[in-house]
C-alpha cells in the first residue's frame, strides 16, 4: 500500500442515480413470519380462517370474517442461536411487532362491511454473519487485479499503464479502493495483487420493514367473503462489516489487510392486495381462499462508508444513490375448516418468482402539469435483472396450523412454515456485471442460503372482552458463505482465484406476546 501519501479514492459518478444488485435486492424483497401471536402459533396457516389482523396482509379477505371490532398490540424478543455480537449488533433484541385494528359495521343479517388498519414488521433485519476459511494463492484484491488486467475497470494505455482517472462501469468502491493504493505499490508502474493465507468476515445486520396495511372488507350472505388491502413499506436497513486478511510474504512486508463497511438503505414502498374466501357448501364450515398481491413498488435510497487499512494508511470511499425495485406477483391459495367450537385447522400454499425481481435505474425528474409535482422515472436494469434471474428462482411457502380450544377461553396452537431456497446452488455475486448495481458495490462476500424450516406453538386465553396470546417460533436457514466470487484462467493456473464456500446458518428464537380487547 502506498506509504507516503494516503489517498482518499473517490469514483467519478457518471450515473448520478442507479440500481441496485441481485443479493441486496433479495434481502430487502423477502419476508419473515410475524404478525400477532395466533397468526405465528398457527404458522401463519389463517389465509381461509380469517378472523385475525395479520390476515390483512396474506389474505384480504380474512378481515371479512370478523364479527365485532377489535385492537391488537404485539411484541416480543427475537435471539439469534449460535451467534456472537459483533459491533453494534446483538444476537438478542426486544422487537415492537404488530399493532393495529378492525371496525365492523353490520350491513344485513348475515353481512358485514369492515375497515382495518394494521401495521406489522414484516421483515427483521437484526441478523450477525461470521464466516473464515483458508486462502490459497487467492485474495480479494486479487479478484480486483483480474478485472484491471481483463480491461472492465480501467482503461490501459499504450505503453501499458493505466489511466485511473475514470473507472468504468464494472469498478467497484473495492476495486477502486485496491488500484489506487495497493496494486501498484511496488512503485514501477506495473500491477500486482497480494496472495493472501486466510480471511475472516463478521458483519452486524439491523433494522426493519414496517408494513402498514388498510383494508375494506365484508361478506355477502356469510358465505363469500372479499377483501382489498393497500399497502405501504418503510424501509430501514443498517450493516457494518469488516473483512481482514492475512497475506503472505510480499517485499512490501503488508501483512494483513481490513476493509471495514458500513451501508445504509432506506425508502418506501407500496403495493395491493386482494383476496376472497368461499365456503363451497353451505351446510359446511370448511372454506377456500385465494389472493393475489402486485409487486411491492420500492423507491429507495442507500449510501456507504468504506475503509481499507494495513494499519497504516486509511484510504476511504462514501457514495450515496437512489434506485428503485419491483418484487414479483405473489399468488396464494388456502384451505380452512372448523370442528365444532374446539378444533380449527388451517393449510395454506403461497407462490413468488424471486427470479423475476426487477432492479430499475432512475431517469431524470420530470413535472407533471396535470399534478403539479415531479415525478422520477425509471428503466429496467437489463444486466442485472438477466444476473437475477440466473441466481435466484421462484420460492413457495407452505403454511399448516392447528387450534385446539381446551376449554372454552384456553386455546392451544401449532404450526408448521417451509420456504423454498430462493438462490441457485450455482449462484455467485458477479462484479463484472456492466451496471450501475456493480458501480456502487462495497462489498463481494455473498451467501447462498437453503430452504426455510418453521416450527411454532402457541397459547390463548380470553378474559372477558380481552384477550392475551402467546407464541413460539423456532426459523432455521442453512446457507454457505464465499468472500468474494471465483476466477478460473485455463491458459494460466497460477492466475486462478478460488475460494471455497463455508457453511453458515442463521437459527432464531422467537417468543410473541399479543394483547387483544374487543368492542
Amino acid at each position: 500500500m502506498k506509504r507516503n501519501i494516503i489517498i482518499t479514492a473517490a469514483l467519478i459518478l457518471g450515473l448520478p442515480m442507479a440500481a441496485q444488485e441481485t443479493y441486496e435486492n433479495a434481502n430487502i424483497a423477502t419476508k419473515d413470519l410475524n404478525g400477532t401471536a395466533r397468526y405465528v402459533g398457527m404458522g401463519g396457516a389463517m389465509d381461509a380462517l380469517g378472523a385475525d389482523l395479520s390476515t390483512i396482509s396474506s389474505n384480504p379477505a380474512g378481515m371479512g370474517l370478523f364479527r365485532h371490532s377489535q385492537a391488537n398490540i404485539s411484541f416480543g424478543i427475537i435471539s439469534q442461536q449460535d451467534a456472537k455480537d459483533f459491533a453494534n449488533g446483538n444476537k438478542t433484541n426486544a422487537s415492537f411487532d404488530q399493532a393495529g385494528f378492525v371496525y365492523t359495521n353490520r350491513t344485513g343479517r348475515n353481512s358485514f362491511l369492515n375497515l382495518s388498519f394494521n401495521y406489522h414488521k414484516s421483515r427483521n433485519f437484526d441478523y450477525i454473519l461470521s464466516a473464515s476459511d483458508k486462502l490459497s494463492n487467492a485474495s480479494q484484491n486479487k479478484l480486483s487485479y483480474q478485472k484491471l488486467r481483463n480491461g472492465m475497470t480501467y482503461k490501459q494505455k499504450s505503453d501499458g499503464s493505466f489511466d485511473l482517472k475514470t473507472p468504468y462501469i464494472s469498478c467497484n468502491v473495492l476495486d477502486a479502493l485496491y488500484t489506487e493504493n495497493l496494486l501498484f505499490a511496488a512503485g514501477d508502474g506495473k500491477a500486482y495483487y497480494y496472495a493472501a493465507e486466510d480471511y475472516t468476515l463478521n458483519r452486524a445486520q439491523k433494522g426493519y420493514i414496517g408494513e402498514y396495511d388498510f383494508n375494506i372488507s365484508g361478506n355477502i350472505r356469510d358465505r363469500v367473503y372479499l377483501g382489498l388491502t393497500i399497502g405501504l413499506h418503510d424501509v430501514n436497513y443498517k450493516h457494518y462489516g469488516e473483512y481482514h486478511e492475512n497475506l503472505t510474504s510480499n517485499a512490501e512486508g503488508i501483512k494483513g489487510l481490513l476493509t471495514e463497511d458500513n451501508r445504509e438503505i432506506t425508502g418506501t414502498g407500496v403495493n395491493i392486495k386482494a383476496g376472497v374466501i368461499f365456503r363451497p357448501i353451505e351446510t359446511s364450515p370448511f372454506r377456500i381462499g385465494l389472493a393475489i398481491s402486485t409487486p411491492t413498488w420500492y423507491s429507495l435510497s442507500t449510501s456507504n462508508y468504506t475503509i481499507m487499512t494495513d494499519g497504516f494508511a486509511k484510504p476511504k470511499i462514501s457514495e450515496s444513490y437512489d434506485f428503485k425495485l419491483n418484487t414479483p406477483w405473489t399468488v396464494g391459495m388456502s384451505l380452512g375448516h372448523t370442528v365444532g367450537n374446539y378444533l380449527a385447522l388451517g393449510a395454506a400454499y403461497e407462490y413468488a418468482g424471486y427470479n423475476k425481481l426487477d432492479s430499475r435505474i432512475n431517469d431524470s425528474e420530470t413535472y407533471d402539469y396535470w399534478t403539479d409535482s415531479y415525478y422520477t422515472s425509471s428503466h429496467s436494469d437489463e444486466r442485472m435483472n438477466r444476473h437475477t434471474e440466473n441466481t435466484l428462482k421462484g420460492v413457495s411457502t407452505l403454511k399448516l396450523g392447528m387450534e385446539y380450544k381446551a376449554t372454552k377461553d384456553l386455546a392451544l396452537r401449532l404450526g408448521y412454515n417451509y420456504v423454498s431456497p430462493m438462490y441457485r446452488n450455482d449462484g455467485f455475486k458477479d462484479g463484472t456485471i456492466e451496471s450501475p448495481g456493480t458501480y456502487y458495490g462495497s462489498t463481494t462476500d455473498y451467501t447462498n442460503w437453503k430452504s426455510t424450516n418453521r416450527i411454532t406453538c402457541g397459547i390463548g386465553y380470553r378474559l372477558g372482552k380481552v384477550s392475551m396470546d402467546l407464541a413460539y417460533q423456532y426459523s432455521t436457514t442453512e446457507g454457505e458463505t464465499t468472500p468474494f466470487m471465483s476466477y478460473t484462467d485455463h491458459d494460466n493456473p497460477m492466475e486462478d482465484n478460488i475460494a471455497n464456500a463455508v457453511k453458515t446458518d442463521n437459527k432464531r428464537h422467537q417468543i410473541l406476546f399479543t394483547l387483544g380487547y374487543q368492542f
